[in-house]
Order: structure tokens, then sequence, then C-alpha cells
């Protein structure tokens, strides 16, 4: 069905940007504390975790030891927390975004909400830090955009698709993501939680859209699955790889243009096939049954019928082969 696709949906994390976020800011609320305990507490609570936002904090506390700490839980989409020993006593660590902060009970000030949305502007994404149900402190994270991703957007445009921007960051994150990569706000889909993503496709769909879902997250196979075509990257989590209908085998969103020039390819070269299996039989069976004997003094002896026969099968097979000659350079080595 890639042929037939109208629009293409990407989730952001791991497939427009690398995957690979780093700290950008560090910012205490709490006055007793420094930027130095943010982070070892942040890693603490995260080191429960394998999202690439817990790589980045882990990646960023490096430096500090990780605390005791125990009773972990997470919820997909809005936060984790655990119970840490922080100065010879077990505390509450919250760790997540707005909605996980409100779920929780935790008020989080207009001018601290004002500052989030502020380093939100800038294309990053913040985590609340909270210690005993008050908020401590901001976390921002930025994501880089992965160097061909506006590019590849670009000409997926041209070709008549429309594209879409799949992500649970806030709008203002979100947004100023779109704004860089020329797309407008109403392709982004912003503030879904990992259980709307198949919601937001079904949606789609249900206006008359065919869709094309490409994912990498655990989070992302219930759309992955509700897509016409789920297309996973190969470093992608297992979930994903499973209900994909197609795994790119090199970690490049480049290939997902190449899969759709292959699929138009691969239907173009079986409409060729179709039509010269036809016309062969349309021509050599009469001439075979005697249809210019009277005539033309023509008859096909069985030995040239069954030379025919392997001729034309020889055309279709090299016909075909002509895929692997042309994609030769979008093949792994």
């Amino acid at each position: 069905q890639v042929h037939r696709l109208d629009t293409i949906v990407f989730d952001k994390t791991g497939t427009l940007t690398t995957g690979n976020p780093s700290v950008t800011d560090v910012l205490p609320i709490d006055l007793s504390l420094t930027p130095a305990d943010l982070l070892q507490l942040a890693a603490t609570v995260e080191s429960g975790t394998h999202h690439p936002l817990a790589r980045a904090i882990l990646q960023a506390a490096q430096a500090s030891e990780l605390l005791p700490a125990e009773e972990f839980h997470t919820v997909a989409g809005l936060g984790i927390s655990a119970r840490v020993t922080w100065h010879d006593r077990p505390v509450r660590v919250l760790l997540g975004n707005h909605a996980w902060m409100n779920q929780q009970g935790v008020s989080v000030p207009a001018a601290i909400d004002y500052q989030a949305r502020l380093l939100a502007t800038q294309g990053k994404t913040v985590i609340f830090l909270a210690i005993a149900d008050q908020l401590s402190g901001l976390l921002a994270v930025s994501d880089p955009i992965r160097p061909e991703t506006p590019e590849i957007l670009k000409d997926l445009q041209k070709r008549g698709l429309q594209v879409m921007l799949l992500t649970g960051d806030r709008r203002e994150t979100a947004h100023q993501l779109a704004q860089r990569l020329q797309l407008s706000d109403q392709q982004v889909f912003a503030e879904v939680p990992p259980e709307g993503k198949a919601e937001a496709i079904a949606h789609l769909q249900a206006q008359g859209h065919r869709v094309g879902m490409v994912g990498d997250g655990i989070n992302d196979a219930p759309a992955l699955a509700q897509a016409d075509v789920g297309i996973a990257l190969h470093s992608g989590t297992e979930a994903a790889a499973e209900t994909a209908g197609i795994v790119l085998v090199r970690d490049r969103i480049t290939d997902v243009i190449a899969a759709l020039d292959l699929s138009r390819k691969i239907l173009g070269i079986i409409r060729q096939n179709l039509f010269w299996a036809f016309a062969y039989n349309c021509i050599a069976l009469p001439v075979a049954a005697g249809a210019l004997l009277p005539q033309f003094k023509l008859l096909l002896s069985p030995g040239q019928a069954g030379l025919l026969m392997a001729l034309s099968s020889i055309s279709v097979v090299l016909n075909s082969l002509r895929l692997s000659w042309q994609f030769q350079s979008h093949l792994p080595k």
C-alpha cells in the first residue's frame, strides 16, 4: 500500500531528531538546592527508565554518584516517581511534565510555568522536578534535528504527500520545531500521550487519508499498527519493529523516500510484466495453434514454442532485476 499513501506522520523523537538529547538548562527553584543537586536527584530517579531523556540526564550527571532509591513508578508520556534517600531521609521525588505535576497534586506557580514556556519556545523539552510534593526545579533538554530532516520533508511534500508531526511535547516546543522545518501549525499533533498516537492516526484515516507512520519507540507501536503502512527505524524498539510493515535497515529517514520510490517502481514492473506476458500469449498461442498456417505457411514447432516461452520468462526476470540495479545505492553496505 506504500504507493497509495497521501500522508506521512513522523514521531518526533528519534526520527526527525537524532534521539540523542542533551541537558541544556538546570534551574533550581528551591534556593537550598544547587544545579548539581537537581541533576543528582533527577539522574537517580531516571536510572529506573530507558527513555532518551533519561539517558541525557544520566549523561549530564555522570560526575555525581546516584543516591539510594526504591519504589520506581513510571507513567509513559507523563513522568516517573521514586523514593530517594536524600540527606539521610527517604523522600518522594517526582520528575516529569506539567501534566504529571498536576496529576500528582504539585502546584506549578504561574511565574515558573512562564519560564517553562520560554524554554519550550526555544525548542527544548522542559522537565519539572518535585521533592516531597514541592516543586524544586526545572531541567531543559534539547534534541538536535537530524541534518537531513528539512530536505527530506521538503522532498516528500514536493511529491504531493502531506507531512505531519506527532509528539508528546508541549505545543510551544512542537510549534517551534515545526517552524524550523517549515511546517504549519495545522501539520502538528502536540501534547499527544502515548495512548493517543493511534487515535491521531485513526482521526486522519476517518478524514479519508491513507496514512504512513514513521516511528521507533515502544509507545509508537499502536500507531504503527493503526496506520495503513507502519515504518520503523532499525534502531527502534523490538515492539516497533514487530508492529511495522516496513523496517528501515539503516537509521536514516532518507530511506523513507527510497521505500516510496521502490514501491512505485515495483508496481510499474508488475504492470510491465503483466502486459508483456499477456501480449506474448495473445500473439504466440494463435501462431502455435496454426492461425498463420493457411496464409503464411507459418507454424511453431513444440521446440520453438518452448524456446519462446523460456525467452518470455527470462525477459520477465531481467525486467524485475532492474529494481536491484536501480536501487543498488540504497542497499546496506
